[in-house]
């Protein structure tokens, strides 16, 4: 079945989310910055198959309202929280990708009475504040994304089609386009613009993930991705990466990890049906 688009009123924002239906547990679905909650369009329908799946459009991001403050790490957890407490989800399993996974870990440790368990998706382990000489504004250089506003849909598409490759498919250039408002120009215009972006990347930049592991009292499954390095700087965030898993698993006995090899980090688009399985089997295996 399709999902149902719906919206909800939440910290004074009109938040959007997807309703896959499904019955058994609750799974809270977040995707990661600059994305949006259709980047769960081809995971959702597997997963609803056991568990009932919503994929929210985190604030700024999809339709959702767009407000100007809001996106450190403690007013994005709170707007999760209010989602599960509205729609009285009781012992959610929380997914999260990229930026949605270290949401997803840092609202565990707050909250930990309210997730049976979380999954997290190529997130929630790097500390790019740790590498040696790193300071936000070199950071800020490599995070700060191309201007992209004003560009054709048609031109975009081609650039997508280079940067995808054989992931290119006409569903997930769908999935994509709607991170952008199409004009009636057929121009693109970020969702969430590019100061805001940042606001976002600092916030991700400071988080040391790795003092919430110790603190984490539910199972968790990291699901990191694993490309061939490009480059030097590609070379070191995967050490980087590999790094902080190994210091996950060192710090709680409850986090176990699979490796999704050849991977780009966008897994539910370029793995979803592994993924998927993965996130499911983990999930079946919890018990209050």
């Amino acid at each position: 079945m399709p999902p149902t688009d719906s919206h909800l009123f939440l910290n004074n924002l009109r938040f959007h989310y997807r309703d896959w239906g499904g019955e058994g547990r609750p799974m809270v679905l977040l995707h990661g910055l600059a994305s949006n909650a259709r980047i769960w369009d081809l995971v959702a329908p597997t997963l609803a198959r056991h568990f009932r799946v919503l994929a929210l459009d985190q604030r700024g991001h999809g339709l959702t309202d767009v407000p100007d403050d809001g996106y450190d790490f403690p007013g994005i957890v709170r707007d999760l929280h209010a989602f599960i407490e509205t729609l009285d989800l009781q012992r959610p399993l929380l997914v999260g990708h990229s930026w949605g996974a270290n949401t997803v870990l840092q609202y565990a440790v707050v909250r930990p009475a309210i997730p049976a368990g979380i999954v997290l998706v190529d997130g929630g382990v790097n500390e790019m504040s740790s590498v040696p000489g790193m300071t936000w504004e070199k950071a800020g250089a490599l995070l700060t994304p191309p201007d992209l506003d004003g560009l054709p849909r048609e031109e975009f598409l081609e650039r997508l089609k280079g940067w995808m490759g054989d992931m290119y498919s006409d569903e997930n250039a769908n999935i994509v386009l709607a991170n952008f408002a199409i004009g009636e120009d057929d121009a693109l215009r970020r969702r969430l613009p590019i100061p805001l972006h940042m606001r976002i990347a600092r916030a991700i930049y400071e988080q040391k993930p790795s003092e919430f592991y110790p603190r984490l009292r539910c199972p968790a499954l990291l699901c990191p991705a694993i490309s061939p390095p490009q480059d030097e700087r590609g070379a070191q965030f995967l050490a980087l990466k590999r790094e902080g898993i190994a210091r996950a698993e060192q710090a709680n006995p409850r986090v176990r990890t699979i490796w999704f090899d050849d991977t780009v980090h966008d897994v539910p688009l370029h793995r979803p049906t592994e993924l998927a399985k993965a996130i499911s089997d983990f999930g079946l295996k919890i018990s209050d």
